[in-house]
C-alpha cells in the first residue's frame, strides 16, 4: 500500500454464504475503475459461517472521501447492504495506514505517515 492508504472494514451477517458471495461480486463489478480504489476482498470468520467482512483498500483518504460522498456510492454498494451487521454500534470501521512491512522485509516499506 502507499503512504496514507486507507482500509475500510464492513461487517456482514448472513446464513446464506452464496448470497453474500454473489452480492460481493456484483458490488465489486460495479466499483471496478473507481478512482483511488486499490482493491477489496471478502473474508469469512473461521468457526462463524454466518460472519463476513469486506475490506476495501484506497490510495488515500481524499479518494475514499470523494467516492463515499459521490452519487455512485449507494448504487455500487447496494447488493451488499442487506447483509450489513446492524447489531454492531457501527457496521463499519475506517483505518488509516501509519506504517507497514513487506512479508520478507526486515525494514519498513516507509516511515510512518501522519494520522
Amino acid at each position: 500500500m502507499t503512504a496514507g492508504a486507507v482500509e475500510v472494514v464492513l461487517y456482514h451477517l448472513s446464513d446464506d454464504p452464496a448470497a453474500v458471495l454473489t452480492a460481493y461480486h456484483e458490488s465489486s463489478r460495479r466499483m471496478a475503475g473507481t478512482p483511488g480504489l486499490l482493491g477489496n476482498k471478502l473474508l469469512a470468520a473461521p468457526g462463524r459461517p454466518d460472519c463476513f467482512v469486506v475490506v476495501s483498500r484506497w490510495d488515500g483518504w481524499e479518494a475514499f472521501e470523494r467516492w463515499e460522498g459521490g452519487a455512485a456510492h449507494r448504487e455500487q454498494t447496494a447488493p451488499l447492504r442487506p447483509f450489513r451487521d446492524t447489531g454492531r454500534d457501527r457496521p463499519f470501521e475506517i483505518y488509516r495506514e501509519l506504517a507497514s512491512y513487506g512479508a520478507t522485509s526486515r525494514e519498513p516499506d516507509r516511515t510512518g505517515a501522519g494520522a
